[in-house]
């Protein structure tokens, strides 16, 4: 239960920090929500990149099947990466309505 609680804490302020820095410097504020399912199925999938490209009909099934097999907890897991994200995003929205220039 403890190990649940960091990693939901983990990836909330990973992805939080990776969105807000990455929205700062390409001034888009949803990009990263809109990446994020691309990370989560490099994360899960277990497959090269590279077999995406050279043998792609296997490796999306293997992807899908792999998706499809998410425990409860790893989808809570990711879905709080997700969550932080989304938030950034927001955080975002309000520093540029408040002013400030850099982001």
């Amino acid at each position: 239960m403890v190990q649940l609680i960091v990693s939901i804490l983990l990836y909330f302020v990973i992805f939080f920090g990776i969105s807000f820095i990455l929205n700062m410097l390409i001034r888009r504020t949803w990009v990263m929500a809109i990446i994020y399912p691309i990370i989560v199925v490099l994360i899960v999938d277990g497959i090269s990149t590279i077999e995406y490209i050279t043998n792609p009909v296997d490796s999306f099934a293997t992807a899908g099947s792999r998706l499809v097999s998410l425990t409860v907890v790893d989808i809570i897991i990711l879905a709080s990466g997700f969550a932080g994200t989304i938030v950034s995003g927001f955080v975002i929205k309000f520093l540029r309505k408040s002013g400030y220039q850099m982001f």
